[in-house]
This record gives C-alpha cells, structure tokens and sequence, in this order.
C-alpha cells in the first residue's frame, strides 16, 4: 500500500502543477517546439524563426522561451491573453522585431526570476507596418517578472519597444539600448515660415517657449489685437502681448517648446516649431507607446543616441509610482502628450539636446489663433512623491521639466532640475499648484560631477545631487517635504552657494 501511494502521489502532484501550454527552446539556426495544448493554435516554424496563432480568448496562452540565435524570432498573434516566459533566453533578429506582437488582449512578458534574458534587433526595415523595435505590440503590454530583460537595437530605424496601446512594467530589471540611425529625416513646416508673410521682427520677446508679439497690429485680422502693456506677463501661461498689438506675420514662428506630432501611420518626429525642424522616420526611441507608459516597480535604464531620439515616450502620459528609472536620451527623457506624473519612484532624466521631461497636454497650450482658449487646462506634470531630477544639459530655451504653459503641480517629493529655461523664466508652478514649498534659483551654478547639497538652517543636509556635467547658469527648480513657508535653506555646490528665505509656497531666487 505504501509503495502505491510513493506511485501515486507523483502523478497527482503533475496533475495540478501547470505545464507551459508551448516552450520554445533557441538553437543556433533552428527552434525546437514542444505543443501541449494543440486545439486552436497553430504553430509554424522555419529555421529558428517561430510563428504562433491562437484563437483562444477565455484561455491565456503560456509560452516559455528558452536558448540561443542569432537570427531567430517570435510572432504571435492571439486572439485572447498570453503570458511569454523569458527563461534564459537570447535572441537576437537580423530583421524585424525578436518579439512581435499581434495582440488582441493583453500580453505578459515575464523575465523568470534570477535569469538573465537578451532580446536584440540589428535590422528594421518595416517602414510600412512601423514594427521596427525589439519588441512591438499591437495591444497592451506587461513587462514583469524578477529576472533581467536586456533590449537592444542596434539597426537604423529600430526603437525598443514600442506599443499602439499601454505598457506596464513591474519588479523587472530592465535595461533599454538603441544606437542605430533614423531611417530618414524631412523638414517639417516650411522652414523660413509661412509664405507671402513678412518676418517677424528680430526683437520679439521669447518667454516660457512662445515669442512675444512687438507692436505694430496685424492687418488682414482688422489690426490685431489692441496693445497691452510692455510689462505684460503670464508666467508658466501664455505670455503677453507687447504694447501695440500684434504684427505682421511671418518669418517662421520660434520653438513652440518641443511639441511631438503624430501621423496617421504612425510616425513620430519632433515638431518644436515651424522653422528649422525636422520629423525623424522611425527615430530610435527608447520606449514608444500610443497609449500610457506606467512603471510601478522595478529597475528601469534607457539610453537613446541618436536625434529625435527620446528615452520614454507615451503619447496619453507617463506614471511612475515606484521603483528605479534611469533614462539618458539625445532628446525628451520623458515625453507625454498627456499629465506626467510621480507617485512615488526615483527618477532620474536626463537629455543631452533637449528638455528632461515634456509635457504637451492637448488642453494645456494656449492657441491665440483659432484655438478653444475657454476649454479646462490640463496639468502638465505632476509630483506626489519620490525623487525627480530632471535634467537638460544643452541650456536655454531647453528645460528640466517643460510643461508648455500648463500647470505645474508639486505635492511632494524632493526635486531638483537643472536646464535653461526661456530667458531664465522655465515652466513653474504657481502658489496654488505649488502644495508643497518649491524654490525656483534663477542662476544656479552646476559643477560636474560636484555634489550639491540642500540643507535647512541648522545645518542638517536634506538632499544630495551629483549632476555629470556643468551649467554656468541654471534656472533650476528645488523641491523637498522638509521645505516650510519661512523657513531658511541654503544650495551649495562647488562654486556657487545660496542662502534663501521661502516666503510664499513658490518662491523666485536670484
């Protein structure tokens, strides 16, 4: 009877243990395939390349890849919900994305704990279908698991990931590459500006990223708008309208900040204004999504190099609520055409060409010609928690954090930007959004590798920075819980100290 029961309990033990409904192990050339569950998928293989078709929707596909190729790759399309097991995998494809997605529901790509997983893409080609990413993903994504996933793209045109809908990451260790060239760049706008107008005026006032308008009035509009005075301004808004009314058209408009546009198929590039811009085709973004991009958890790095490249994109807002996020771009680390916002993560941004982390909410800029000027702003960016550095290391017009004219709410958290500005004057909050004390430091000093410290008045250090690389004169916002509405603190770094009052809940320090 005892020997029975040692037969038996293996068998009810496998009974109820889950098996991976395929697992797909990576061999040089060729892919092995073992199919436990055959009824509605179809699985086809060719060399080491593996296609998978389900048409399950209730059931959520199990697959577990595993091995190594050099030129291998999966594409699979469901119906319904999956989950892609990374056990040790690395894959690499010599064209189009390792992992393609052409999902209905949502996916899971789970790195299995302690394994360490790579997923490189060296060629993309597919301009039609946009598909040139390590990872592409028609519907939405989840990135999880306490293993490490390593994405590289090293081919001309080929992002990271890239989704039409939202990604999520949590617990994984990733690690975001893409060193390759756009596919192509086309002048976007008409360079000198819009024919048959005259320049604009050299003089006109840039502040907050939007010219102000010298006097004159604009014919054809019945003389423009009627002047206002020269001291006219709406900071972190529309900024006003020098006396005289508005001129002459033309000559090109100057950045609009760093808008981004979309087309119809899908491309993306940076608008930023009508002169001297261009849109990239396919430009190596980190990650890329047209839906929202949140990250709860984990370790998250993403390094771009190329123009137009930014490290974080997505398109209706980004989340943080937690976890580690390292992103260095040549563009926008942080880009959303929606609310960005921090919950509770480490952040760290950083762009070498462009503002750390933008935000262009669809409500949030101020149209003057045409536009529904009455409509509800949107915010912009908002900070409950964590830490956010963001930093822009090319100087004005660019910004830590960009808001283009919308609101700014600081609620928590310690913050530290460093970044041009628009004429010293960068994106802000206001006393009202400003629900926690946030300093603005007009000149800020910013020594390489220099740590900066932010202490109270007796002496106790309430954060530390070290930024790698220097700025004479930064227009730096600095945000921390400890900060209190008249309380003192000083700023020191190598070079530079400042010792100020917080007066009002937003404060402006020279």
């Amino acid at each position: 009877m005892k020997k029975m029961l040692l037969w038996v309990l293996p068998l009810m033990i496998s009974s109820v243990c889950h098996a991976e409904d395929i697992t797909i192990h990576y061999n040089g050339s060729k892919a092995k395939v073992t199919q436990t569950i055959k009824d509605s998928v179809k699985v086809t293989v060719k060399g080491a390349n593996v296609n998978i078709e389900s048409q399950y929707k209730d059931h959520k596909l199990t697959l577990l890849l595993t091995g190594k190729s050099n030129d291998g790759q999966l594409v699979l399309k469901t119906a319904g919900k999956a989950k892609v097991k990374l056990d040790g995998l690395n894959l690499t494809s010599q064209e189009g994305a390792p992992i393609e997605l052409k999902n209905k529901k949502k996916v899971e790509i789970v790195a299995v704990k302690g394994t360490k997983n790579t997923l490189t893409v060296t060629a993309c080609k597919d301009t039609a279908n946009h598909k040139g990413a390590v990872i592409w993903a028609k519907d939405k994504l989840l990135l999880s698991g306490k293993g490490t996933l390593n994405v590289i793209a090293t081919g001309d045109g080929c992002r990271g990931i890239k989704t039409k809908k939202d990604i999520t990451i949590e617990e994984l260790t990733l690690n975001i590459t893409t060193s390759g060239d756009n596919l192509g760049e086309k002048p976007f706008g008409m360079g000198g500006g819009f024919p048959g107008m005259p320049g604009m005026p050299n003089d006109s006032i840039m502040r907050n990223g939007f010219p102000g308008f010298p006097g004159g009035g604009m014919p054809n509009f019945g003389g423009g708008f009627p002047g206002m005075p020269n001291d006219s301004t709406m900071r972190n808004r529309f900024p006003g309208f020098p006396g005289g009314g508005m001129p002459n058209f033309g000559g090109g408009f100057p950045g609009f900040g760093n808008r981004e546009e979309n087309d119809e198929d899908g491309e993306e590039g940076g608008m930023g204004g009508f002169a001297g811009k261009h849109k990239y085709v396919a430009s190596t973004k980190g990650i890329a999504s047209k839906g929202k991009i949140t990250i709860n958890s984990g370790k998250v790095t993403v390094r771009t190099s190329t123009a137009g490249a930014e490290g974080i994109e997505g398109k209706e807002g980004v989340v943080f609520n937690g976890g580690d996020v390292d992103v260095l771009s040549t563009d926008d680390a942080i880009n959303a055409n929606a609310c960005i916002e921090f919950n509770g993560a480490h952040v760290i941004a950083r762009s070498k060409g462009n503002d750390a982390v933008d935000s262009n909410p669809k409500n949030g800029f101020f149209m003057p010609f045409g536009g529904n000027n009455n409509q509800e702003q949107d915010t912009a960016i908002i900070i409950r928690d964590g830490a956010v550095y963001a930093w822009s290391q090319v100087g004005s017009p660019e910004e830590g954090l960009d808001c283009d004219f919308a609101a700014l709410v600081v609620e928590g958290g310690k913050i530290f930007s460093v970044g041009g500005g628009m004429g010293e004057m960068p994106s802000v909050p206001t006393n009202a959004t400003a629900k926690q004390p946030t300093v603005l430091l007009i000149g800020a000093q910013v020594a390489k590798d220099e740590p900066i410290t932010i202490s109270d008045e007796k002496g106790t250090v309430l954060d530390t920075v070290t930024v790698p690389f220097s700025m004479k004169r930064s227009a730096s916002l600095v945000s921390s819980p400890a900060f209190k509405v008249g309380g003192t603190y000083t700023v020191k770094t190598k070079g530079y100290e400042k010792t100020f009052t917080i007066t009002e809940n937003f404060t402006t320090v020279r």
